[in-house]
């Protein structure tokens, strides 16, 4: 059976590619971005499978507008991607207050707006999907993209509290948590760089190295991605995350495992803030699991 979705962030990168593989299969779409008309090509080819519209994801009545087209047009709401988003490559102390706010607004802010248009809906459905494209940054921490990734790690925990919500009437939430892919997201990160102070050439410059050999070569195929959130689509069960390619998984694991080293080391001191008596078990019995 046919599905209804909206995709945030619909004209290029991963976006892109997932909107052509949700029309290929079939489905019904509305294709969000701030320029829709780069999407034109698409309603030639699949006319009345897909509705154009013009969203900015820091407005929450356009997101609420969005949704509304959706049930409008096509009668439901099945599958939410919140894919819109980017990052701009600067110290923290160089990202003006304007910069940071926006890049938080979009990525984190757009989930929140478009989620709290679409869960009424999905909640009369008792039925949904809501698909939160977050990234390996919403777990580890890299030097020069603070605003980003405090917006991804945001993202991921709002994730898996709403999906212990809305779990009993049947809405399934997931955060994507990609690493790398050959979209232009490393271009635009970059394309932002100020000249560094000095003091932050160890670490920032070191990332805006490591991303200056990678462009172009990043381990994830959004195509190949597309497919698994398509997959996903169908599925009973989901994780409250996902991590997507070998890189996400390796730089996963080591912050993984420095920060069980550390919790493991500073035990003693975590434990010592307890009035005596004090007694865990008060947080078993479901609700916290």
């Amino acid at each position: 059976m046919s599905k209804t979705w909206l995709i945030t962030g619909s004209a290029n990168g991963l976006g892109r590619t997932l909107a052509e593989a949700v029309l290929e299969n079939g489905d019904r779409l509305v294709a969000t971005a701030r320029n829709p008309e780069r999407l034109n090509d698409l309603k030639e080819k699949y006319g009345e499978k897909v509705v154009l519209f013009a969203l900015d994801v820091t407005d929450s009545a356009a997101s609420k507008a969005a949704v509304e087209l959706a049930v409008k047009t096509f009668g439901s709401l099945d599958v939410l991607v919140n894919n819109a988003g980017y990052g701009h490559m600067s110290p923290f102390e160089q990202v003006s207050e304007k910069d940071f706010k926006a890049q938080i607004d979009t990525n984190f802010y757009g989930v929140v707006n478009l989620t709290r248009a679409a869960l009424p809906v999905m909640r009369g459905q008792r039925s949904g999907y809501i698909i939160n494209v977050s990234s390996v940054g919403g777990r580890v921490s890299t030097p020069g993209i603070s605003a980003y990734q405090a917006a991804k790690w945001a993202v991921g925990g709002f994730t898996e509290v709403l999906a212990k919500e809305v779990a009993s009437f049947g809405v399934k939430v997931i955060a994507l948590e990609p690493g790398g892919m050959r979209t232009n997201w490393a271009q635009t990160a970059v394309s932002s760089k100020v000249d560094l102070l000095p003091d932050y050439e160890p670490s920032v410059g070191a990332v805006n190295k490591m991303l200056g050999h990678i462009a172009g070569k990043e381990f994830g195929d959004p195509a190949k991605v597309s497919k698994v959130i398509l997959d996903l689509a169908t599925r009973s069960e989901l994780p409250n995350h996902l991590l997507l390619g070998s890189d996400a998984l390796f730089v996963f694991g080591l912050a993984e495992a420095a920060r069980t080293k550390a919790a493991a080391e500073w035990e003693q001191v975590s434990r010592s803030t307890d009035f005596e008596g004090s007694d865990v078990s008060v947080f078993t019995g479901g609700a916290l699991e």
